[in-house]
């Protein structure tokens, strides 16, 4: 069938139906229906033809209609009717732009000059400008808008022909560079000099330098010269602590929470070691005290007391340890002031200490303090200046053969408490040391000399002594008729300068001696003979 329907057509661009309709041939010559869609006879062939339906015009939705709907004061469509026809409404767009838009963006002036140069390079104000185009712009692509689009090289700065990047070439070892001809000699040599003048200019001003610093010494400095020598002679401090530290050890003693140290030298094979009493009295007083010995090379073993004597600040203590170095005993009687000592001990924990000094004084009383420990003792003391402090208790005083000649004991410090060594060092004279420890070894304890008095130290200007406060019953001074208020000036051969020197008078000698006693009876002159009991 030939038949085709017209569209519906629009409210703007609606005419006179009849002239529309009225015998329009269709795409295939037939004529259209008439409006009113019933059939009239064509004017060529007579068939019927079909009117157009009727224009279905929907309700337009409020909303729908303000988004797409005509603005407002707008009349008519925004484009020129269909078919060059003319609507005989109004049609008015949107207002005119304004001016200043219209000069920036609208048509230039067909009246004002052209910015390009004329066709066929005619000249402009009788001027040529040989720069603004030139003869092949005809042939431009950029130039012609007919042109097709075509892929070039990418944008960069143009390349040389004929010439390649060169990569990084292959490094050459010394061996090719010297003797592989991979490098031109002249090149070898000029690198050569080069390096010479280099090192000539660095060499110069090190020179420079030099010269310049030599100015702040002395050109011809005398150095003192050094002799070959023996640097341990037989009889050095050197040889003498080598020779004796092995045979010294250092006591560490636990107490509960508390503890303890001190010195001690041994003077038997059997491990016998001789210390004094206030060092292990704290382990004897006390249950469950611990006694440590520590020899030089840091071997410890357990110690037990053998004896102690309180009044000569004395005790003998045993190691288990099988053939130990033991001290060489000396003589403490041939010291003179003057004779070279050394102290070895641990002060301050601090185990094998060596201190060097001299004899300072020989035959001096000094009372102890037993403070804390049941000692209560009067030493004949060897006094020195070789360093004693606190630790160095119990550890051996030996002289220039490196033999013992003394046990140090106490020191005398300016402080309150725990004083430092300030050159006053007091140690018991290894003669009177080596009795008490023998009789401590064989029986455990000692007994000594008694005289039944008890003195203080007085002086008159020119004679000094120990004056008699009280007399024992019974004792030796009541039966040799000594009185309170005499003063003993001397015992023996002994000179009594006080009552400390009283003391360790009698006790020089043993119990059941007799000796003589000069003393002074209310300004007279007088000597008893006194036989001396036992404590």
């Amino acid at each position: 069938m030939n038949e085709r329907s017209t569209p519906a057509e629009r409210s703007g661009d609606r005419q006179d139906p009849d002239a529309d309709n009225a015998q329009r041939p269709d795409v295939d010559g037939a004529p259209r229906p008439d409006a009113e869609g019933g059939a009239r006879p064509d004017a060529g062939d007579g068939a019927p033809r079909l009117g157009p339906r009727p224009i279905e015009r929907p309700a337009v939705d409020p909303s729908i209609a303000d988004v797409f709907g005509r603005p407002g004061g707008v009349e008519g469509g925004f484009a020129a009717p269909r078919n060059g026809s003319v609507s005989s409404a109004r049609t008015t767009l949107v207002a005119p732009p304004p001016a200043a838009l219209a000069s920036a963006f609208g048509r230039p002036d067909p009246s004002a000059p052209a910015l390009q140069r004329p066709e066929n390079g005619a000249q402009h104000d009788g001027q040529h400008d040989g720069t603004f185009w030139d003869e092949n712009a005809e042939r431009d692509p950029w130039r012609d808008p007919d042109s097709a689009a075509a892929l070039g090289p990418p944008a960069g700065p143009p390349t040389r022909t004929g010439s390649s990047v060169r990569g990084e070439g292959a490094r050459l070892s010394l061996r090719e560079v010297l003797f592989g001809r991979r490098v031109d000699p002249r090149a070898l040599i000029a690198l050569a000099a080069i390096a010479v003048l280099v090192g000539a200019a660095g060499g110069l001003v090190g020179r420079v330098t030099a010269e310049g610093a030599d100015g702040l010494t002395d050109p011809d400095p005398t150095i003192t010269q050094s002799v070959q020598a023996r640097e341990r002679p037989p009889g050095s401090v050197a040889d003498i602590a080598r020779r004796t530290v092995p045979a010294v050890v250092s006591f560490e003693i636990r107490v509960g929470d508390e503890g303890g140290g001190g010195s001690g030298v041994i003077i038997d094979p059997a491990g016998y070691v001789l210390t004094n009493n206030h060092v292990v009295a704290p382990a004897a007083e006390a249950s469950g005290a611990q006694i440590e010995a520590v020899f030089h090379d840091g071997t410890r073993t357990g110690a037990q007391i053998v004896g102690r004597d309180p009044k000569t600040d004395l005790a003998v203590v045993k190691v288990e340890v099988a053939n130990p170095v033991v001290a060489t005993i000396g003589s403490s009687g041939e010291l003179a002031v003057g004779d070279g000592v050394i102290a070895i001990g641990s002060p301050l924990g601090l185990a094998g200490t060596v201190t060097e000094g001299i004899v300072s004084a020989v035959n001096r009383p000094v009372r102890l303090d037993g403070a804390g420990t049941d000692t209560n003792a009067v030493i004949d003391a060897v006094q020195t200046d070789a360093a004693i402090n606190p630790g160095n208790s119990g550890g051996p005083l030996v002289d220039s053969t490196g033999a013992v000649v003394g046990i140090n004991t106490a020191i005398r410090s300016l402080g309150m408490g725990e004083g430092g060594s300030i050159g006053l060092g007091f140690a018991i004279p290894i003669d009177d040391a080596r009795g008490i420890a023998e009789e401590l070894i064989r029986g455990g304890a000692v007994t000594h000399a008694e005289i039944g008095i008890n003195a203080r130290s007085v002086s008159d200007g020119t004679t000094d002594g120990a004056q008699v406060q009280n007399v024992q019953q019974g004792g030796a001074a009541e039966a040799a008729g000594i009185a309170e208020g005499d003063v003993i000036v001397r015992l023996a051969d002994r000179p009594i300068a006080g009552a400390d020197e009283l003391v360790v008078a009698y006790r020089e000698h043993n119990p059941g001696d007799t000796v003589e006693v000069e003393l002074i009876r209310e300004g007279r002159p007088l000597t008893v003979s006194v036989v001396l009991a036992s404590d």
